[in-house]
């Protein structure tokens, strides 16, 4: 065993113990001021080498000098702070490949000191090395929770942007497929030399492109919480189809009035627009009944076509059939079909 033997220096009236004290101090210094170094300014390395494993050597080179300080000096140093410190930051920093040998180094270094030196009793080193494992497991816990939040945000990001591409891709589908029936039933007026009537065509399927870029612009802000809340947005549907058809279009909204998440927001509003528009394309001449329940737990929208002695006969449609595939990714249901009442186009969702 290494004994406490002081022996005094010539020349300094230092004993042995406390220049070992000193240089271990200096060393611990210098090995912990070029680990923050590496750190914080890794282009101070030459470019081969890499920063993360050399990093990861200088928290060694802190460990072992640390626990030889802690020893000499009996515990009235810093260094085991510093050993804590050391061992948490490669449980944070680096990968477990790094960190385990990191921790390896520095339990076989206590233990190699502990039986070394007789003044380190036997507990003592127990007792710090289940500390240092202690602090390690809690750092690389802080690491995995670091890694399991940005996953998670990641994720997010993901999920929004695969929310604006299907609401730009369904806004886009039933704005083009609108436009090429009016310009198509413009090229066939035009054959028969009904040029006005053509015109006419032609004029819509304008306005279908300028309100399909409106209804992209919504369906973004929409996404970033930015759009008006729901009876303000149903108002406006209803006013556009009195304008376009001349034909009523009733709204009533029952229910304490709340905003609801952007996503649901979003669904009740796409499936009242191709609900309407439904309505004008296949049973042109009939008006048009909107109804918003506000729920407990649901939000229910009902667009019903009254019979009509005009022609056509409304359907599902396209559009509506991406409606219903919405509506159960947000965990509720849409219901499209013939009643007693007229076509009635049905949306419950969770709110």
């Amino acid at each position: 065993m290494i004994g406490n033997q002081a022996t005094s220096s010539p020349g300094y009236g230092l004993t042995g113990e406390q220049l070992a004290v000193t240089a271990l101090t200096a060393a611990v210094t210098v090995a912990l001021v070029m680990t923050m170094l590496v750190r914080l300014r890794p282009a101070v390395l030459p470019r081969r080498w890499d920063a993360e494993r050399v990093h990861a050597v200088l928290l060694g080179l802190v460990i072992v000098p640390a626990l030889l300080l802690d020893a000499i000096s009996k515990g009235r140093s810093p260094a085991i702070a510093v050993v804590m410190f050391a061992a948490a930051t490669a449980a944070v920093r680096h990968p477990l490949s790094r960190s385990v040998p990191i921790l390896l180094l520095t339990l076989s270094s206590l233990g190699a000191i502990s039986m070394g030196f007789a003044a380190v009793p036997a507990a003592h080193g127990l007792g710090l090395g289940v500390s240092i494992c202690v602090v390690f497991t809690v750092a690389y816990a802080i690491r995995e929770r670091r890694a399991a939040t940005a996953a998670q945000a990641s994720e997010a990001v993901l999920a929004e942007r695969a929310r604006i591409a299907r609401e730009i891709h369904d806004i886009l589908a039933h704005s083009l497929s609108a436009q090429i029936v009016h310009l198509e039933g413009a090229r066939l007026l035009l054959r028969a030399d009904r040029s006005e009537e053509a015109l006419d065509r032609v004029e819509r399927a304008r306005e279908l492109a300028k309100n399909g870029l409106e209804e992209a612009r919504r369906a973004v802000a929409a996404l970033r919480d930015d759009t008006p809340p729901l009876p303000a947005a149903l108002s406006a549907i209803a006013g556009e189809f009195r304008e376009v058809t001349g034909r009523e279009c009733t709204l009533d909204i029952r229910g304490p009035r709340r905003r609801l998440p952007p996503e649901i927001e979003l669904a009740v509003i796409r499936t009242a627009q191709e609900a309407v528009t439904n309505v004008r394309r296949h049973a042109p001449g009939s008006p048009a009944a909107v109804r918003l329940t506000f729920g407990d737990g649901e939000c229910e929208l009902e667009v019903v076509n009254p019979p009509s002695d005009e022609t056509g006969t409304p359907g599902g449609g396209y559009g509506l059939m991406g409606m219903r595939e919405r509506a159960e990714l947000l965990g509720g249901t849409l219901e499209a079909g013939e009643t007693a009442d007229g076509f009635r186009v049905r949306l419950r969702v969770p709110a």
